[in-house]
């Protein structure tokens, strides 16, 4: 019996999907009753539902009752300066509980979904491993700063007997809810988002993350973390590549730093007056200007048999999905 956080969100919702093909029996907590409509319902009909928060945990005590295993999937993504409260609230006190009625519940074996966040970025090309040292530098965000505080605390469990292991995946790209989390990037292209960046960034599949996370509950690595990504590429190039998938305009202006500053502002000013989130932030528009390189070596060493979704497959693959899906949505 695997029982998984998050599971109703967008890599949650793939990693059920795994589990279940996979013939797990799989218990999941969530707080509403709509359900992803990326993933089959019919995936969703094996999973035994319980109703419950992370935040609360005589909840998470009582769902943990009888499991095996645990995947910590839930986390709350933010890039708003508004959102900080509840980012460090759900990321490190929500961990916190996850990890206490695991160990209370003598749970087997434990995966915690972090972030390549929790490591840090770099300004000027740096190629980043498990090994780089946290750094308090202006590239992080509360997301990632709070991430890292979860990590601390799932180190600190591993410590009091916990068998866990740690997967850091980068951004995730693939078919969702284009309205939330990193899908959101696809939306912004497919409306013709202006505005690009030379800034890399590490990119994954959903799909993939989902396998190497199964893989790695079923192994007996321990106290170890892994980076999960599939390439390397600058925005301008994510960017270009999803337009010429759905058949829209390149974005044309760049991004500077100086016209990011003003971009972002631009962009706060026309979500407030829409109601409409944007994807563009003060601290996202720091993470697109970051360029960083994600090394994988480490996991397909320990896993030398999974290979990677090429990038552009994956783009295209999940372009064609959202554009089928695209109207009514926008």
């Amino acid at each position: 019996m695997v029982f998984i956080t998050g599971g109703t969100g967008f890599l949650g919702a793939y990693i059920i999907k795994e589990l279940v093909e996979k013939n797990y029996a799989v218990r999941a907590i969530r707080r509403k009753n709509k359900l992803p409509f990326f993933i089959s319902p019919d995936i969703f009909k094996n999973v035994e539902w319980v109703d419950g928060d992370i935040l609360d945990p005589v909840a998470l005590n009582d769902a943990m009752n009888n499991v095996d295993a645990v995947i910590h999937a839930a986390a709350k993504v933010s890039f708003t300066s508004d959102g900080k409260e509840e980012v460090f609230k759900t990321n490190i006190e929500g961990t916190i509980n996850v990890l206490d009625a695991a160990l209370t519940n003598n749970v087997k074996r434990f995966v915690h979904v972090s972030s390549v966040a929790a490591l840090g970025r770099t300004e000027d090309g740096e190629h980043v491993d498990e090994k780089k040292p946290w750094d308090i530098v202006k590239l992080n965000t509360n997301y990632a700063t709070s991430k890292y505080h979860a990590e601390m605390e799932v180190w600190r469990a591993i410590g009091e007997g916990l068998n866990a292991v740690i997967v850091n995946p980068s951004t995730i790209i693939g078919y969702g809810d284009w309205n939330t989390s990193s899908c959101a990037i696809f939306k912004s292209v497919y409306e013709e988002f202006p505005w690009y960046t030379n800034g890399i960034n590490g990119f994954v599949d959903v799909e993939d993350v989902a396998k190497a996370t199964v893989l790695l509950l079923q192994s007996d690595i321990c106290n170890e973390r892994f980076i999960i990504n599939g390439d390397n590429w600058s925005f301008k190039d994510l960017f270009i590549t999803m337009a010429d998938a759905f058949g829209k305009k390149h974005a044309t202006r760049e991004a500077t730093p100086f016209l990011a500053a003003i971009a972002w502002r631009v962009e706060k000013i026309k979500s407030l007056l829409t109601g409409k989130p944007t994807v563009l932030t003060k601290e996202s528009a720091k993470i697109a200007q970051a360029k960083t390189y994600f090394e994988n070596g480490k996991l397909l060493q320990y896993l030398p048999y999974f290979k990677f979704t090429p990038l552009k497959e994956t783009i295209e693959t999940a372009c064609k999905a959202y554009a089928a899906n695209a109207k009514g949505e926008l």
